[in-house]
């Protein structure tokens, strides 16, 4: 991964001045709603597939996975970071919702499907319907 350096100037221990903007307020308003699209990683196994999501600050209670159709929809809403009561100096990374969705295909056995979130990168396991799964086919001879 590319990592950059950079500078960042945070003023402390002043408050903005009555009408003033402060310094490194961000450039957004805060009503509008930010959606993030998960990275995810996809690998594939004897067993099926195994799906891999970076939900950063993404607890169990706040992740909703959905199985409809053929369609498996992932949505996670993430909370401000900063404490309560506390003023945000700078922000990089602006909370919000993750949100998903991919098309299963019919060799995915969905009553299967299994999932573990474990240090914000969430696991489906995937596995392959036993009709899809290759199996030998004994010829006979008469």
């Amino acid at each position: 991964m590319n990592q950059e350096h950079r500078s960042v100037s945070v003023p402390i221990g002043r408050g903005p001045v009555k009408g003033e903007e402060p310094a490194s307020a961000p450039s957004y308003q805060a009503s509008t709603p930010v959606v993030h699209t998960p990275p995810i990683d996809i690998h594939e196994g004897p067993e099926g597939l195994v799906l891999e999501a970076d939900l950063p600050g993404v607890s169990e209670g706040q992740l909703s996975i959905q199985l409809e159709d053929n369609v498996l929809s992932l949505h996670a809403r993430v909370g401000a970071p900063a404490p309560e009561g506390a003023r945000v100096l700078h922000e990089e990374y602006r909370p919000g919702d993750f949100y998903r969705s991919f098309i299963l295909s019919d060799e995915v056995e969905r009553t299967k499907i299994s999932a573990e979130l474990k240090n914000g990168v969430l696991k489906l396991n995937l596995p392959r319907a036993e009709r899809s799964k290759t199996r030998r086919i004994e010829i006979k001879s008469s």
